[in-house]
């Protein structure tokens, strides 16, 4: 059986031949349809994550899409993080009581891709956002897969969408994704950045979601109406943000933190349905490079030295 293995904390993947995996009490073998290759994914690898390094060797893919007893479903796995293997293997195993059915008409590969990132867009957005339409959403790092889906997730729940990135191909692709207003993030001049923010909001906006934290976070925070709220991610751009006291007071603004492990397991079903139903549906559409797993270490390489638009996925 082919599979994806790292042999060793920051050494790049190799592809061998080895056993099927066998499922474990509460566990099932999931026949895999597509696996992507998340910044999760490379952090572990490198040995260098909160986790701490890996167990190695182990396979790597901290989720994936497959296919079980004829059912397409998403699951994920604690590869890297734990002891045991994930999902880029022609076999992987998960929790049964993981797995989330996935709808009709819903691209494996396209699901893949969005997956978790697409999951905390959303919640970030809804479940802590508490956006609603008619409201004005600042979206930072609106290139990425966590900003695109951001973009689009916004817009369909009828909000206007100022999209925060520094690159010009990523502004290009916060532009088609539907944002309202493109501001560039460069220079990172915190009252250059502020100003931006004003103008392109003009009256304020309600609501922040950000992956980057650093400076961008604090001039987007400046540009929230009283009682605006923004919810945190990510820091990308840094882990301390010049975020003044003043500001949060004066404004009686709220900061929420958020992540991805605060969910229970129905709440992420709930929200991985809503992100497969909207791929399906055209509401979702994020971009991707489709690669076999038997050039899992160029495709890895290419994620890991940012030459990719979105997100590589690798498929059997």
């Amino acid at each position: 059986m082919r599979r994806v293995v790292i042999e060793h904390p920051g050494a790049p993947p190799v592809v061998r031949d080895g056993p099927a995996p066998e499922p474990g009490p509460g566990e099932v073998a999931v026949e895999l349809l597509a696996a992507p290759v998340t910044p999760l994914d490379l952090l572990c690898a490198s040995g260098t994550s909160y986790f701490g390094a890996p167990v190695t060797p182990y396979v790597p893919g901290v989720q994936g899409v497959g296919r079980v007893d004829g059912r397409t479903v998403w699951f994920p796995t604690t590869a890297g993080m734990r002891p045991g293997d994930g999902s880029m293997a022609v076999v992987a195993v998960a929790a049964t009581e993981d797995l989330v059915g996935l709808p009709e008409g819903a691209d494996p590969v396209a699901v893949a891709a969005a997956g978790l990132s697409a999951v905390a867009a959303h919640a970030c957005l809804h479940a802590r956002g508490g956006l609603t339409a008619g409201e004005t959403v600042i979206v930072l790092g609106a290139g990425g897969i966590v900003g695109l889906s951001a973009v689009q997730f916004a817009r369909a729940a009828g909000a206007r969408v100022v999209a925060g990135a520094r690159s010009p191909a990523a502004r290009e692709r916060a532009a088609r994704a539907g944002a309202d207003v493109v501001v560039e993030l460069d220079p990172t001049d915190l009252p250059v950045l502020a100003a931006r923010f004003a103008e392109a909001c003009d009256g304020g906006a309600d609501l922040v979601v950000d992956p980057l934290f650093g400076v961008p976070a604090a001039a987007a925070l400046r540009a929230l109406r009283p009682g605006g709220r923004m919810v945190h991610l990510g820091s990308s751009a840094g882990d301390i943000s010049p975020i003044d006291s003043a500001t949060l007071r004066s404004g009686s603004l709220r900061l929420i933190g958020y992540t991805n492990n605060e969910l229970s397991r129905a709440e992420r079903a709930t929200i991985l349905g809503a992100v497969a139903k909207a791929v399906a549906d055209g509401t979702l559409d994020l971009p991707y490079e489709r690669w076999s797993l038997d050039d899992a270490a160029a495709a890895w390489q290419r994620q890991r030295d940012g030459q990719v638009d979105g997100r590589v996925v690798l498929v059997p």
